[in-house]
């Protein structure tokens, strides 16, 4: 079959590989029909080098139709259509039963001390072949897929893999109360999906914070309150602005949707482009004790939010050695709250949603459709933010 495969920085190339097959009688094998481009894949493409082999199979964001099922998989059957969470659980350990997916004891990648194993990220969370791809073996398939009508376009279920939990747990963690206001840093897929989630569930004021033309322009015709950052000297200019929008204190919580490769980091960056050119022996180690991330959204979130208020985090961060202003959030009484979205835990929540009326726009929410032979392209034009690129489905 043909995939999306990593070889270095910046170089990712499709090329043939063997047929995926059932190894345990809890596999399912899926024929992929639309897979995404995520905002974490470019982690992988810049940032997390440290982590990757060459000829990893990219992707974790999938949906297509079951070809054959393991003995011991009873709920699914060749010809269902399935969206498939990017993170492996089991569904029954003392972590699934919990709500805790992302934290499944049962592919737990406890060699590296993390938590469930993911499709297509590095060793770190085991090394497990991914999505990008025209098939895939999915592990755990007896309580990891979800299935979904026939019918509507991929564009309706595919983000349910992904973007809209993820989205979805950013908004619940934000803990938003009634009549309160939330702003959002990062207008990418998951901050735009995160901005339309909010407005959906009844959030009066959303205020959404990015530099780039076109995410603020679609944010902003969704409802969105948008700020470019372009438009403010620094910082505490832009703080100020959206603390004057709410009588003075800062919006009760903030999302952070942006996560280790945050603008206006230099040192940080520095840091991580010399983990990615340093030889392969040397730099997991150097990046596992003494990485560093580029902190400035995080910094923007701290200052921003209200006294009291919650921070929810969504982008994904990896330093081992941050700098963080304790006394700050210690003083301000900030809440934290992080982590891998747990795609099963919101998946019923969010169905409903997924209706002929469209409420969260899924089916126009892609930027650009490009055939799977074109991942290379479409890796490049969406780390460069070029023609417009918001949100990439690869269609195998």
């Amino acid at each position: 079959m043909k995939a999306v495969t990593w070889q270095g920085k910046r170089d990712v190339r499709v090329e043939d590989v063997p047929d995926p097959r059932i190894e345990e009688p809890t596999d399912a094998v899926i024929r992929i029909t639309s897979t995404g481009l995520c905002g974490s894949d470019l982690h992988l493409y810049e940032v997390l080098t440290p982590f990757m082999t060459p000829g990893d199979i990219l992707g974790h964001e999938p949906m297509g139709i079951v070809e054959e099922v393991g003995s011991e998989v009873t709920n699914l059957r060749p010809g269902d259509r399935v969206v498939v969470p990017f993170q492996i659980a089991c569904g029954h350990c003392f972590m699934c039963s919990a709500g805790l997916p992302t934290q499944c004891e049962t592919t737990q990648v406890t060699g590296e001390h993390m938590g469930a194993a993911l499709f297509g990220y590095t060793r770190l969370y085991g090394a497990v072949p991914g999505a990008q791809a025209q098939y895939l073996r999915v592990p755990q398939a007896q309580f990891g897929p979800i299935k979904v009508p026939e019918g509507p376009p991929d564009d309706r279920f595919v983000y349910l893999s992904d973007v809209l939990p993820t989205a979805w747990q950013a908004v619940e963690y934000a803990a938003v109360p009634p009549g309160g206001s939330l702003a959002v840093l990062g207008l990418g897929p998951i901050g735009e999906m995160a901005c339309r989630v909010a407005l959906a569930r009844g959030v009066e004021q959303v205020f959404g914070i990015d530099l780039v033309p076109e995410r603020l322009a679609r944010a902003n015709r969704r409802g969105v309150r948008t700020y470019d950052l372009r438009a403010f000297d620094d910082d505490k200019a832009l703080v100020n602005a959206i603390r004057d929008a709410t009588g003075g204190r800062g919006p009760d919580s903030v999302i952070d949707a942006v996560g280790t490769e945050a603008h206006g980091s230099a040192v940080a960056k520095l840091a991580q482009q010399a983990t990615s050119i340093m030889p392969r022996q040397l730099s997991a180690p150097f990046a596992e004790r003494f990485s560093i991330d580029r902190l400035a959204a995080l910094y923007t979130a701290i200052e921003l939010v209200r006294r009291g208020g919650t921070i929810s985090l969504s982008g994904v961060y990896g330093g081992m050695a941050d700098p963080m202003p304790m006394l700050t959030l210690f003083d301000k009484q900030i809440q934290l709250r992080m982590g891998q979205a747990n795609v099963r835990r919101w998946s019923d929540e969010i169905m409903p949603y997924l209706t002929e009326e469209d409420p969260l726009g899924v089916e126009d929410f892609a930027t650009h459709r490009l055939p799977l032979a074109e991942a290379p392209r479409a890796y490049e034009m969406f780390q460069r933010k070029q023609d417009g690129a918001i949100k990439v489905l690869l269609e195998p």
